[in-house]
């Protein structure tokens, strides 16, 4: 039997929803835990990772890229169910990247930010996928007394993604925890689906628990002895060490070996400090440089055009005539004090000073 378990369903402070981990707070704990891994999935977004990745491979614990993302139903477009994703490699990142930009770019609801299915199987490569748990749309069905549904919903997934989708198991004192886990691992048995636990964790420490539903208050904009306020978190969503993981689930010893299984299985790593310049289209024959310069050229072109719109023949004519000359002296570079020049230059003529920026071209 294992004796250690690693955390892949996490939410940072970056989750403003419902997080309130801290990265420096969480790689303390976890180095006292003698923890060797941990996934951090914000809800749809990556704001954290760098913060993370840099805060646990300085501790010597292996960083997991994730996220929780909200699936549209392809069934009912007005309601979405959770899944999660866990980076294995570089490809799986650039999907998931591509993944949660779309999700904000091409924003399907004014609600909760989606992502159609079709996407999450367009960039599925690179990826390992939990279930959700009760609220991923396997678990919805299972609940809702559907399993024939559950098991179609399970089928697409493991075709989604194969031999990386797990169903995901949770015991955090919630509602409907213990029906779901009975009917899920019925169906796992029946489809041959792995099995895997997560606590689901929204906080470090169980006593942070009423700091929590103050932040969820917060953001649901309602006061914590609201009697309608409902109450969707637990006190047992903290980080719990590898023994009470180990002791929650010893009826489902597996479920903990596969959080060691897909810790073993993710390993991304990334290139920090180094600038990296989106690869802009150029025209053909054209260099980069070339390019620049001549949209350079242009643009400051429309610009003065705009500027003195209101300018008799002869300004015109003597700002065009200035204009080309500036861009000339640009293009040769010849004198050190060139572009100093330039730019008063450009200036003088930005407040309409065409003879100050005749005196300063002469000048160079």
């Amino acid at each position: 039997m294992q004796d250690n378990f690693v955390h892949l369903r996490l939410h940072t402070e970056y989750s403003i929803v419902d997080g309130l981990v801290r990265i420096k707070p969480l790689v303390s704990k976890l180095v006292e835990l003698n923890m060797p891994a941990v996934a951090i999935t914000d809800e749809v977004n990556l704001f954290a990772l760098i913060k993370f990745y840099t805060a646990t491979m300085g501790a010597g614990i292996k960083p997991i890229c994730g996220c929780d993302i909200n699936v549209q139903s392809e069934e009912d477009p007005d309601k979405y169910t959770s899944l999660v994703l866990l980076v294995k490699n570089e490809l799986g990142y650039r999907n998931l990247t591509e993944l949660v930009s779309r999700a904000y770019t091409e924003k399907i609801t004014h609600g909760a930010v989606q992502v159609k299915k079709a996407w999450v199987r367009k960039h599925r490569e690179g990826l390992i996928a939990l279930s959700g748990a009760r609220k991923g749309d396997v678990g919805v069905a299972l609940l809702d007394n559907e399993p024939a549904h559950a098991g179609a919903l399970l089928r697409s997934w493991m075709e989604c993604f194969p031999e990386s989708f797990y169903l995901e198991l949770q015991r955090s004192g919630r509602t409907g925890e213990e029906a779901y886990i009975d009917e899920a691992l019925k169906l796992a048995a029946k489809y041959n689906c792995p099995v895997v636990a997560t606590n689901d964790v929204r906080f470090i420490f169980q006593d942070d628990f009423d700091a929590h539903e103050a932040r969820v208050c917060i953001h649901e904009r309602r006061t914590l002895d609201d009697p309608r306020r409902p109450h969707n978190y637990t006190e047992f969503q903290y980080l719990r060490s590898a023994q009470e993981m180990i002791a929650l689930f010893k009826d489902v010893p597996e479920a903990i070996e596969n959080s060691l299984e897909i810790a073993r299985r993710c390993n991304l790593t990334l290139e920090l400090g180094k600038p990296y310049l989106p690869n802009y289209p150029v025209p053909s024959g054209v260099s980069v440089d070339d390019f620049f310069i001549q949209v350079s050229e242009e643009g400051l072109d429309k610009r003065l055009i705009g500027i003195f719109a209101t300018a008799d023949v002869n300004q015109q004519e003597e700002i065009k005539a200035l204009t080309e000359a500036v861009n000339a002296l640009a293009k040769q570079k010849e004198q050190s004090d060139a572009p100093a020049a330039i730019e008063a230059a450009l200036a003088q003529l930005a407040q309409g000073k065409t003879a100050e920026a005749e005196a300063i071209f002469q000048e160079v």
